[in-house]
């Protein structure tokens, strides 16, 4: 391969993202210099929040620039090396972006450049072991602070990160109780991932179920999705129960800005705490995660499902998937 393939950001969503977002070029695989590293991605990992990205305002990572070549994580092999720790041949996580090849170094960019642990495989790198699987660790255990005989309750549920914060709170003794679109994405959640119970947002009333479901209430609610659902969910809140706040899938294809939640107060007659986070900022401690994860998963703990796209041609059709409800599991492109 002489050329390098790009997927760049040629135009910013407005409502659902599709093709003309993005623009397809090819230019010279880029030269590296002292202390660089030349990476060719060899999977990449799509993520809700890249619609985030695309988007010209103020966020916890700089928006994309328009006819820069579109962010997301990958893993990737090390084809030339100027830093010591580094060699051809080896695999690591890195940022490497919508193309063949990226220049990285570690300490740049969100994630830097990790090597993949001996006998870890690319799919499980970039889902339970990476930024999917840490977001359940820490949002669940340093925010949900879930104790034993308590009720979970988790939104988006069969996705990568709301499958792994169900599992994580049976593993803590709690009930869980999982939403998520669908008959078989409700299935796979009681009868492979072992949630005590699911609702079927798309075919029904997801309040009237929580109250069903949960007859004395829940004391967390781990919310990747807002919108209507985390307005049902406050109807059933406990005393004292936490709300980890992890995204909001339901508004980000949204034109116009969707109100909040009119229920708010139920935060305050309940004395609950509602809180946001950001993955970014556990990073230091990602092999706690990753150790953790890694035990569960060796003992049959956990499970996970992976969605695996092919071709570079489909990178930006395997975005959409994940707003459409395609995908099942975490998302990923094998280049």
């Amino acid at each position: 391969m002489t050329l390098n393939r790009q997927w760049l950001l040629k135009a910013r969503p407005h409502g659902m993202i599709g093709p003309d977002n993005f623009e397809y070029t090819e230019t010279p695989i880029p030269q590296i210099g002292d202390g660089e590293i030349l990476v060719q991605n060899q999977y990449l990992s799509f993520d809700p929040t890249q619609r985030n990205w695309m988007v010209d305002r103020p966020g916890y990572l700089p928006p994309v620039g328009m006819g820069e070549v579109m962010r997301a994580g990958s893993v990737s092999e090390v084809v030339e090396s100027k830093h010591p720790d580094f060699k051809p041949g080896e695999l690591v996580q890195t940022t490497g972006c919508w193309q063949d090849f990226a220049v990285v170094a570690p300490g740049q960019g969100p994630m830097g450049v990790n090597k993949l642990p001996s006998g870890v495989s690319p799919e499980m790198m970039l889902s339970i072991l990476g930024i999917t699987g840490m977001t359940a660790y820490f949002g669940l255990l340093d925010h949900g602070q879930p104790e034993e005989g308590e009720t979970v309750l988790v939104s988006g549920a069969a996705g990568a990160t709301g499958s792994v914060v169900g599992q994580i709170a049976k593993l803590k003794g709690c009930r869980t109780v999982g939403i998520a679109g669908g008959e078989k994405k409700c299935a796979w959640l009681t009868d492979v991932a072992k949630f005590d119970s699911a609702i079927d947002y798309k075919s029904e009333d997801v309040s009237e179920r929580i109250g069903e479901l949960c007859p004395n209430k829940w004391d967390v609610f781990f919310d990747n999705v807002a919108g209507p659902i985390l307005e049902a969910a406050l109807n059933h809140l406990n005393l004292y129960s936490r709300v980890v706040m992890c995204g909001g899938i339901a508004n980000y294809n949204n034109i116009e800005p969707v109100p909040g939640p009119n229920n708010l107060m139920n935060i305050v007659t309940n004395r609950a705490r509602m809180q946001g986070f950001i993955i970014l900022d556990y990073l230091p401690r990602a092999m706690e995660a990753i150790e953790a994860l890694v035990g569960w998963v060796s003992a049959g703990d956990i499970v996970y499902e992976v969605d695996v796209q092919e071709g570079f041609d489909n990178i930006p059709s395997t975005l959409q998937r994940l707003y459409t409800g395609e995908n099942f599991g975490k998302q990923l492109l094998r280049i």
